[in-house]
């Protein structure tokens, strides 16, 4: 089984280097590979994930070269469980895409570029080598830089430029922090990393630094405030698939995965940045709701909501008890579904204004709005209470308190701006020159995503549970015996 996980990053890299190969004479196989790559991949982290439930941990070394010589790839019930989250996502978007991208020039540009993305993601959550998930987080970054930009327009090109200088920014961060810890540690193997600070301080001045790096760095990448200024814009400008990409996928995996994996699991959590970690998601929750309630541009408002929303899984971080990671977790996976959901939902009425006041839309829209906002019975609500009274358990009755204020906001701000979109009170808009109706594949796409998003309570269940979340969130609880696990398995 362990040597199945190179899979999850050749099969995606193989694809989007062949598509370009058929573009021009079999533009057909283009789809038919991106389509196939993405569901062979989700098949295979289902299976992985399954594999690892009970707290076993693959590993596979790179060219058969044993650490610290060579690279391991990593699978443990944490990147088993993003794994699942993110390459399902990346399945629906690519199904929606069928029909979506039609409208632009070169779509093989798009699945090629979106399998860039895959690679990218897949690869920074299996591997075990801090260099390496740069590496990989670079594959996934510059892929967006271009998808951004995919529109053609100035607007497109300004947005993909601001977001592209923004993560230069943070890559470097991120790129001198490793440079530094490989000074202190020689090694880049995380598993070494966090054996080797087991016998240094671990809470000394260069570690302090490392990890001021590393919360600029990734906490950019996951649009933290103050981190976030970019993420609006492009979110504004671009085709409805990648914000959703970014939003569902990427500001999760390599904002707050990265961070998470870091802080438990290689140096530790420390009171400290547990602190820090509290503040800046009250910060993001309160300053992207605020800011999400002035918006008239229904992209931007999904923007800064997804500020907003990654501040409870950053509070549930900050709390850090086996309550609150469950909570943090769970609204991962809502969090992916539901804003992929809203953001897809959005590209649908915009490429057919005729679907507005269609029930199919209105009522996709509306599972993906209460999710977001904790109506029960979503599974955004499960998650939001878990992490509420987490807080309350450990103490931190203000954080608590904000949280149920926030989640209340953001009903207000959702419904004061989406009603008139989704439901489409007047006349309804005239489809664009071509359309029929809404095409299956993005109605399949918004139905498949909406019905999760209500029903995602069910993951909360004791077998659904034992299978996805608690192997997680043992992981993150075990903090640096993720170090024994991996070098047990190395062995």
């Amino acid at each position: 089984m362990a040597d199945l996980i190179q899979y999850l990053i050749i099969v995606p890299l193989a694809a989007a280097f062949l598509i370009p190969l058929f573009a021009k004479k079999a533009r057909w196989l283009c789809q038919v590979l991106a389509q196939a790559g993405v569901l062979i991949i989700t098949a295979l982290s289902f299976a992985i994930a399954l594999y690892v439930k009970d707290g076993l941990t693959l590993i596979y070394n790179v060219g058969r070269w044993p650490v610290p010589t060579g690279i391991s790839l990593v699978v443990d019930s944490l990147s088993a469980f993003m794994l699942v989250i993110s390459n399902f996502v990346m399945l629906v978007i690519v199904l929606y895409s069928n029909s979506y991208i039609k409208k632009y020039s070169d779509t093989w540009k798009h699945y090629s570029l979106l399998m860039m993305v895959v690679s990218g993601v897949n690869g920074v959550l299996v591997t075990g080598d801090i260099f390496n998930l740069y590496v990989f987080l670079e594959i996934a970054s510059i892929a967006v830089y271009a998808l951004f930009a995919f529109g053609l327009r100035k607007e497109s090109f300004e947005a993909a430029f601001k977001y592209a200088v923004m993560s230069t920014v943070a890559s470097t961060f991120v790129l001198l922090g490793i440079a530094v810890l490989y000074s202190y540690v020689s090694t880049l193997n995380m598993a070494g990393i966090a054996s080797a600070l087991t016998a240094k301080e671990q809470s000394g001045s260069v570690i302090k630094f490392v990890t001021v790096l590393f919360l600029m760095g990734f906490g950019l990448k996951a649009a933290l405030v103050p981190f976030h200024s970019w993420l609006p814009d492009a979110y504004s400008e671009s085709p409805a698939t990648v914000p959703a990409i970014s939003s569902g996928i990427l500001i999760k995996v390599l904002g707050v995965y990265t961070l998470g994996r870091i802080l438990f699991n290689v140096f530790g959590m420390q009171p400290a940045v547990s602190h820090i970690l509290l503040a800046l998601a009250v910060m993001s929750m309160v300053l992207g709701g605020i800011m999400a309630f002035g918006q008239t541009n229904v992209r931007r408002l999904l923007g800064y909501s997804s500020i907003s929303q990654i501040g409870y899984i950053f509070l549930a971080l900050g709390v850090g008890t086996k309550l609150a990671l469950v909570g943090g977790l769970f609204h991962i996976l809502n969090h992916s579904i539901s804003k992929s959901l809203l953001f897809l939902n959005v590209g649908l009425v915009e490429d057919h204004p005729d679907m507005a006041k269609k029930p199919v839309n209105a009522f996709t829209a509306l599972a993906g709005a209460m999710s977001i906002c904790g109506v029960p019975p979503t599974g955004g609500f499960w998650s939001k209470l878990i992490i509420i009274i987490a807080c309350i358990e450990a103490g931190h009755i203000a954080l608590a308190f904000i949280a149920v204020v926030v989640s209340i906001f953001t009903i207000a701000y959702y419904f004061r701006a989406l009603t008139p979109v989704l439901f489409s009170q007047g006349k309804a808009a005239e489809a664009r020159p071509g359309a029929k109706g809404m095409p299956f594949s993005m109605g399949f796409a918004v139905i498949l995503l909406a019905v999760i998003s209500v029903a995602s309570g069910v993951v909360l269940m004791p077998n659904a549970a034992n299978a996805l979340l608690t192997g997680a969130v043992n992981i993150l609880i075990g903090g640096t015996g993720y170090a024994s696990a991996a070098m047990g398995a190395l062995r």
